[in-house]
């Protein structure tokens, strides 16, 4: 059963399946040699050289993209002067933390009450290792990152339809998944009935290699032993003196593991975006809003909401709402303008563009995300069930449970990622109260963590669809849309430019909005230069 569908797979289906799981990583490799697969073409900081005396920059939006514009074009020569609807810099980067709260749409009003040092990260939470703008930037201004823990083999695998509604452990799935299907192709090696006819090297390497891989006995079977609890461990493990002898696992039986489709979720972190090795901020995602901030604090003006962006032969004028002055109109002008506000929110603004810009404005959606924040009194995944960072995944609607990558051991309360939805399900939590989304978190992870109720002491959910300065996570492109609307979207219309993940192919992710800023400003500048 696809613990995501409900359906039953296809023959074909499951061995489509099966090649993913099985073999993302020689595909993977196939790819990168075909040059199909690499990482972002960041090449370093943007060469800005030869900007005109006295020209000026509006950027609007203090996010990452907008505050990497602002340091690059003051690096530059350029006067800059930045925009931004918040009270404080970073966008969707950003942390909470116990005294912080948080409106959303409708007026509900969440006070954050975690303990001293703990928070969540409701937007970007990770950071993958190609991801080289970002990490560039997070070094050049002093960012101190640490591991992120993707992969756990003892994190929880969830099915409500398979084993009982009994999550089990990464390891055990992927060990009898692993050595059922070597099984299987050991089989069909020995019976010649692969679809080409191999030669006896081919085929004594092919079985050697299932052997290996598989943890298979000689005859090619995968059997419970102490070969395959290497791998998916031991129902009494090895220990010291004359009882310390091993007791082999169970396996699960192979039709039910098949049907359960858990191991789908072996693939996930095969993925180019989830291999690792990852990283994360120490102390906080928000650690990086706050490294680029101290970098052009002295340009941003926050607390003003812009309403007009008008554009002529001469230069740009942005018309906003100070909300620091009582909402007083007021008008700021510039020769060119560096526009990062997301589109979701962009397009109910009044903007001069011409018509190809202005309709991808339009044309573009905004996912939706939530996520929420559970603490809890102690660290009981670790303490009682030895799982230290990493994600379980379950086909509830919460989806994933994410333990905390840092400050293991510690006798302290502690706060992990107790949901993280995408769709339907998102829409189905914002349209919840943020005390319905938590209770409700809490319910659906229970499944997995008997402590849930026991432990737990607060917690915060929070829906991106419901943030008035974004109104989504990030913007979706389809190919069509992609197609149809991209290029106009990421030109320079006459002074204005726009720049976020949005206006990138790495959208949803951190290094979209540098990649795009870059672009935009290397652009920008070599039309302000006469260079093109």
């Amino acid at each position: 059963m696809n613990p995501r569908t409900g359906t039953e797979p296809t023959r074909r289906q499951l061995l489509m399946r099966i090649g993913v799981a099985a073999g993302s990583a020689a595909m993977y490799q196939a790819m990168t040699r075909l040059g199909h697969a690499a990482g972002t073409d960041f090449a370093g900081s943007p060469s800005l050289s030869g900007a005109r005396p006295g020209t000026t920059v509006l950027v609007l939006g203090a996010g990452l993209a907008g505050m990497l514009a602002a340091y690059e074009l003051r690096r530059a020569g350029y006067g800059v002067r930045v925009l931004e609807y918040q009270s404080r810099s970073g966008g969707r980067n950003f942390s909470l933390r116990g005294g912080d709260t948080l409106t959303e749409l409708g007026g509900a009003t969440q006070h954050v009450k975690f303990a001293a040092g703990n928070y969540i990260n409701p937007g970007p939470w990770r950071i993958p290792y190609h991801h080289q703008g970002l990490l560039h930037y997070c070094k050049l201004f002093g960012v101190q990152l640490e591991p992120f823990i993707e992969v756990n083999h003892n994190a929880l695998l969830h099915s409500s339809v398979a084993f009982g509604g009994q999550p089990q452990r990464y390891r055990e799935v992927q060990a009898d998944f692993t050595g059922y299907t070597a099984e299987l192709l050991a089989k069909a090696i020995n019976q010649n009935k692969l679809d080409q006819p191999i030669g006896d090297d081919e085929k004594h390497d092919l079985l050697a290699a299932m052997r290996g891989w598989g943890l298979l006995g000689r005859d090619y079977g995968y059997r419970s032993g102490n070969l395959a609890s290497l791998h998916r461990g031991f129902a009494r493990d090895q220990g010291g003196g004359p009882d310390g002898a091993p007791v082999p696992a169970a396996l699960f039986g192979r039709a039910e593991l098949m049907k359960s489709g858990l191991w789908e979720w072996l693939s996930f972190n095969m993925s180019y975006d989830f291999q690792t090795t990852m990283f994360q901020p120490v102390g906080g995602m928000d650690m990086i809003g706050k490294g680029f901030a101290k970098q052009v604090n002295d340009l941003v003006t926050h607390n003003v909401k812009v309403t007009r962006i008008a554009q002529d032969g001469n230069g740009v004028t942005v018309t906003y709402e100070d909300n620091s002055h009582g909402g007083a109109v007021t008008e700021a002008k510039a020769d060119w303008c560096v526009c990062t506000i997301p589109l979701s929110v962009l397009s109910q603004i009044d903007v001069q563009a011409g018509g190809p810009m202005k309709a991808a404005i339009q044309a573009v959606p905004y996912a939706s995300s939530v996520k929420i924040g559970l603490e809890f009194k102690r660290r009981f995944w670790e303490q009682d069930e030895q799982i230290y960072g990493g994600i379980s995944f379950t086909d509830q609607p919460i989806s994933q449970i994410s333990y905390p990558s840092t400050s293991y051991f510690a006798d302290t309360p502690a706060v992990l990622l107790g949901g993280y939805m995408f769709g339907a399900a998102a829409y189905a939590f914002a349209g919840m109260t943020p005390e319905q989304r938590v209770e409700e978190a809490l319910r659906q992870g229970s499944v997995l963590h008997r402590q849930y109720r026991q432990e737990f002491s607060n917690g915060v959910g929070v829906a991106w669809s419901r943030m008035p300065w974004t109104l989504g996570c990030c913007a979706t492109w389809s190919e069509e849309t992609r197609k149809a609307h991209y290029a106009a979207l990421t030109a320079i219309d006459g002074r204005l430019v726009l720049a976020g993940e949005h206006a990138s192919y790495v959208g949803c992710w951190q290094e979209g909005a540098i990649l795009s800023s870059v672009s935009a400003i290397t652009r920008l500048h070599q039309r302000a230069v006469g260079a093109a």
